[in-house]
């Protein structure tokens, strides 16, 4: 008895630790926005901390973006400068909307968390498990690049034009002013003027982090539940596979199996509908957003092309593939997604046919 007690803990805690395994990045990426969704049966003070966390996110957010439409539409004339602030503004506006959209859907991002707990925990055989653990460390690796590649093009953008220092005349003197990446209102708070303007460079650079950590979560959740559904989908693939042997040896048990295959392959296509449902608007907003930064990119590069700012142009480059980047992640993971469905359709429907008598 007390054998079967410590297999039974030792199989609970393997399924817990996989799932965890698999799931840890896009949790370590939406637990500081307060996207990762609560357990149904989180405390009253666990929920109101979880709402004021919202709130502290939104308003770093919306600090830099309002005054910056502000400034765009209501203050700045020059078009060249306009459109010098439209490219980091649609990325704080992509931001927000993203953002929101996680948050609405918690939910169904709580019912796909515990559904993989639920496969992981079905899994019987050490194959499965094994094709399972390969696919969530292609889901891991691809969410610690999409990290890497936006966290770093942006950020770093920012960060570097924060350092540098741009002369202002104020009066009959000339004084020196880190410039904003998301100019500022100057009716709001006049960024001319110290400490003004240290100040809402450090809450810039900090709203920047958690815009950056939305998208970032959102392509991380993504990758990480297509390439679970994926695993599930190839695992069946198998089972069709060694059900069709078993079927020319002539194994009574064929039908019993096939009705166990039948039960999961519809569990897998609610968990896809469920992710679909979860990601599908991210998914524009984000092909939409991200075409639209690029041909914005792309005109910066060719109007600095004259002075040749190194620097600017570099930073350019780099968030112009980052932002390519996440078109491809997202177009890439649905691709592979809907290759494999047809895939296995098409077998299991190969194998009805033959199953089904005449």
């Amino acid at each position: 008895m007390t054998h079967l007690a410590r297999v039974s803990t030792s199989i609970g805690f393997a399924y817990k630790s996989n799932n965890d395994y698999s799931l840890q990045l896009t949790r370590w990426f939406l637990m500081p926005i307060a996207a990762w969704p609560q357990d149904s049966t989180s405390t009253t003070v666990e929920r109101l901390s979880l709402r004021v966390h919202v709130v502290a996110c939104s308003s770093l957010i919306a600090i830099v973006m309002v005054p910056c439409m502000l400034y765009v539409s209501l203050e700045e004339k020059d078009v060249q400068m306009k459109l010098n602030a439209m490219g980091p503004l649609s990325h704080w506006i992509m931001g927000t909307i993203n953002y929101w959209l996680l948050l609405s859907r918690g939910g169904d991002i709580r019912e796909c968390v515990q559904h993989m707990e639920m496969d992981w925990r079905l899994v019987r055989k050490t194959d499965d498990r094994g094709l399972m653990l390969r696919y969530a460390k292609i889901g891991r690796f691809i969410a610690g690049f999409c990290a890497v590649f936006m966290q770093s093009g942006t950020f770093l953008f920012t960060i570097a034009k924060a350092m540098t220092s741009t002369p202002v005349i104020i009066g009959n003197e000339t004084t020196l002013v880190h410039p904003m990446t998301c100019p500022i209102y100057s009716k709001f708070i006049d960024t001319r003027f110290s400490p003004a303007n240290e100040i809402m460079l450090a809450i810039e650079l900090l709203s920047c982090f958690i815009v950056n950590s939305i998208t970032v979560g959102a392509c991380s959740l993504a990758a990480v539940f297509a390439m679970h559904a994926y695993g599930q989908l190839d695992m069946l693939f198998s089972w069709l596979n060694n059900l069709v042997a078993d079927e020319d040896k002539g194994n009574e048990f064929a039908e019993q199996r096939l009705a166990t295959i039948v039960e999961h392959h519809l569990r897998v296509l609610s968990f896809i509908s469920r992710m679909e449902n979860i990601m599908q608007h991210i998914c524009l907003v984000e092909l939409v957003g991200c075409t639209m930064n690029m041909c914005l990119l792309a005109y910066y590069s060719i109007m600095n092309w004259s002075d040749f700012d190194a620097a600017r142009i570099t930073s350019h480059i780099i968030i112009y593939v980052s932002m390519a980047f996440n078109i491809f992640i997202f177009c890439y993971i649905g691709e592979i997604l809907t290759e494999q469905v047809i895939k296995t359709s098409v077998v299991y429907l190969n194998i009805l046919r033959t199953m089904t008598p005449a």
